[in-house]
């Protein structure tokens, strides 16, 4: 068939129109199959043992009861597991049964695999791990000796300094310093963590539920010592992932077992085990310290940043670093230390850094507005960079003040009384609250492949993942428009490690990275085809590779940004906070489909809600546990604790990128913890500094208090 990716009458494009999506049947009808749902002949089920003691060595693993049961085929632990190259491993919490340490309560002690997963669980049940135990010490505090400033890690500076900090607090007329905290909080997607590991033809197969198959099938094939061409990675449909889902324990036990059994193997994860193996956002400490003279320009901006971290694998959550973007000072210092303690890693969650970051830095811009006598929009603009406050960088477009200006007229902030606790309706005081948000637009090289078919369609294929975003759809109209064909002619492959390398679906890099490998693609095959002559059976396909493309970019300050707006009511009698109104306008680039990118922005918004007035992990020290280690004992959001919510955006071009686009799975989080915490400061007169904003809290607080 004669075929070119053209048309006449070119197709109006189909970006930027809301497009449901198109695996939205498959998905209803139960055709789409998840990590767990994909069948196999001869397919055996992994129960991970989790350690019952914080800290110590096993002394021994009794196999015999767990061997005995019904169906069981295999108990793997430290003694007889296959031996992993864990010398060059950049997380050894996946090295699975090298030795016989525990580091932490929940960590992976052994695998019972046997013939259904009941009989798994029955077995492992029965496995009888004895244990030589230590002192252990899994509290974070402000004044632990074992606390240090990391090294610079690959994605953020530990510590940055421009300015002199004391010369520049000891200059203010106007001071803040203060003290805020956020709970160990967990990001449980809907699909539990699942991997089906297989050996097919010499090459090792993995279905799983992954945020990138680039992003496990490298770690994956440097424990096994396997070329990474003999691993591949399959991810077609994800239900979430929030930064949770790399690789893990239970991917490396599953291959562990398939290669003892030579035959499939499925490991999943339940709830339970969850909160001790996927990872989990660290509490934090921080201390923000604000000068300014009386006219509101900061002079000084110092914020501190305390978390743990394992023994085992550091991870440093950024929180200090939303100021090093938002605003202009004389100086300008933020830092971050670690604690290492013997509990599970925590690890990336969803907007990691300016989610617990943003609570304390825009709180404390809302005291230092207060004590100035400014509108908290007012102080905002009077600090506004006109290059990057720490980098020096010119912004790649910056619409910070063009959010709050549309978001204060939606909200009808001009007719907002200052003054705080004047809003009354019988026992409820009614306040409002706004703050800032941002986060960084960033990209990651990927390859792709276009295929303009003999029957006239065209077939995208990468190694993208579709956690639940709408990835798949946002690809599939970038693709038809880069085309200048209809989207149903476009049929969109992802979640394939044999695809090639690509980006992950994270730190809001996926859409950007995926659409310019996309895009670049199709420009080749664009070059390839000749109107009018006849394709091959095979079709024609061309490859695209962004790495060159990406690394040419002029040095800059990208982001995306946004403006959110709170309404509460606070009961006086009970001390519950309702949120009565949310609104955030962004600013994130070209916004490829309207339908999904508004549930990615308001489901944002309601986790930022959640995390202000619900969640948090409580650990007992005595034990090392988690308290409630379930989604009954962990407290979320449910339907009836959320209000309005308003999402708008902005048009935010973007001359640096070929597709303007930027990012919106986290930017919706950013600053509505603070918006609300802000909003209840200006309902009650009382100032809370440590999340959630428990009822208990707010009785305790009382009027005109401090929290």
């Amino acid at each position: 068939m004669t075929v070119t990716p053209s048309t006449p009458l070119r197709p109006p494009s189909p970006v930027g129109v809301p497009h449901t999506r198109v695996e939205g049947p498959d998905k209803v009808t139960g055709r789409a199959r998840y990590a767990g749902e994909v069948p196999f002949a001869e397919l055996a089920h992994g129960w991970l043992v989790l350690s019952t003691v914080t800290r110590g060595r096993i002394r021994s693993v009794d196999t015999a009861s767990a061997l005995a049961r019904p169906g069981v085929l295999a108990v793997l632990h430290h003694g007889d597991a296959p031996h992993l190259d864990v010398a060059d491993t950049d997380d050894p919490t996946t090295a699975v049964f090298q030795h016989d340490r525990v580091p932490h309560r929940g960590w992976p002690v052994a695998l019972v695999v046997a013939e259904t997963p009941e009989q798994a669980r029955e077995a492992a049940e029965t496995l009888v791990v004895r244990y030589d135990t230590e002192p252990h010490d899994t509290a974070l505090r402000e004044d632990h000796p074992g606390a240090y400033v990391p090294a610079d890690g690959p994605h953020v500076q530990a510590t940055a300094r421009v300015g002199d900090l004391d010369a520049a607090l000891a200059a203010s007329a106007v001071r803040i310093d203060a003290r805020y905290t956020t709970p160990e909080q967990y990001h449980h997607p809907m699909e539990p963590h699942t991997a089906t590991a297989r050996w097919d033809g010499g090459r090792l197969d993995l279905i799983d539920s992954n945020q990138g198959a680039i992003w496990v099938q490298a770690p994956l094939a440097r424990l096994f010592s396997l070329d990474p061409g003999a691993v591949r990675v399959r991810s077609e449909h994800i239900g979430g992932g929030f930064g949770s889902k790399g690789l893990r324990a239970h991917q490396v036990a599953a291959v562990m077992a398939a290669t003892r059994l030579r035959r499939p193997v499925r490991v999943a994860l339940t709830r339970r085990q969850m909160f001790s193996v996927a990872g989990y956002r660290s509490p934090t400490v921080q201390r923000v310290r604000l000068g300014a003279g009386p006219d509101g320009r900061l002079r000084a901006l110092e914020h501190q940043g305390l978390n743990l971290t394992s023994t085992v694998h550091e991870f440093m959550e950024p929180a200090a670093c939303p100021g090093r973007t938002l605003y202009a000072a004389d100086a300008h210092h933020t830092s971050h230390r670690l604690v290492r303690l013997d509990v599970p890693s925590p690890t990336w969650m969803r907007a990691p850094g300016e989610a617990p970051g943003s609570f304390a830095l825009e709180c404390a811009l809302d005291e230092l507005a207060e004590r100035l006598g400014l509108d908290p929009i007012e102080l905002r603009a009077r600090n506004e960079p006109a290059l990057g406050p720490v980098s020096g960088l010119p912004f790649a477009g910056r619409q910070l003040l063009d959010c709050f200006r549309e978001g204060a007229d939606r909200f009808g902030w001009s007719g907002r009384d200052p003054r705080p606790g004047v809003r009354r309706e019988g026992p409820l005081l009614i306040g409002t609250g706004t703050a800032a948000a941002c986060f960084p637009a960033g990209a990651m090289p990927s390859t792709a492949a276009v295929t303009a078919e003999a029957d006239g369609t065209f077939t995208v294929r990468i190694a993208a993942a579709d956690i639940g975003t709408g990835a798949r759809t946002a690809l599939t109209l970038i693709a038809a428009e880069a085309l200048r064909v209809a989207p149903d002619r476009v049929r969109v492959r992802i979640g394939d490690s044999d695809f090639g390398p690509a980006g992950i679906a994270g730190g809001s890099t996926g859409t950007r990275s995926w659409a310019w490998a996309v895009t670049a693609a199709v420009r080749a095959l664009r070059e390839r085809l000749v109107p009018g002559a006849d394709l091959p059976p095979e079709g024609i396909t061309a490859r695209a590779d962004t790495t060159a493309a990406l690394a040419a970019l002029p040095p800059s300050e990208r982001h995306s940004y946004g403006a959110q707006f709170a309404e509460v009511a606070v009961d006086t009698v009970t001390g519950e906070i309702r949120v009565r109104r949310l609104l955030g306008v962004f600013a994130a680039g070209r916004i490829v489909n309207p339908l999904t990118a508004r549930g990615q922005l308001v489901g944002g918004m309601i986790w930022g809600l959640s995390m202000a007035l619900h969640e948090e992990a409580a650990r007992d020290h005595a034990s090392g546990a988690t308290v409630g280690a379930d989604l009954a004992g962990y407290h979320f959001a449910a339907h009836a604790d959320v209000p309005a919510v308003e999402a708008h955006w902005l048009a935010a071009p973007d001359d640096g990128d070929p597709l303007g686009i930027r990012g919106i799975g986290e930017i919706g989080i950013v600053g509505t913890a603070a918006a609300i915490a802000n909003a209840v400061r200006h309902a009650t007169g009382v100032r809370h500094r440590d999340l959630p904003l428990r009822p208990d809290r707010v009785l305790m607080a009382g009027e005109g208090g401090q929290g």
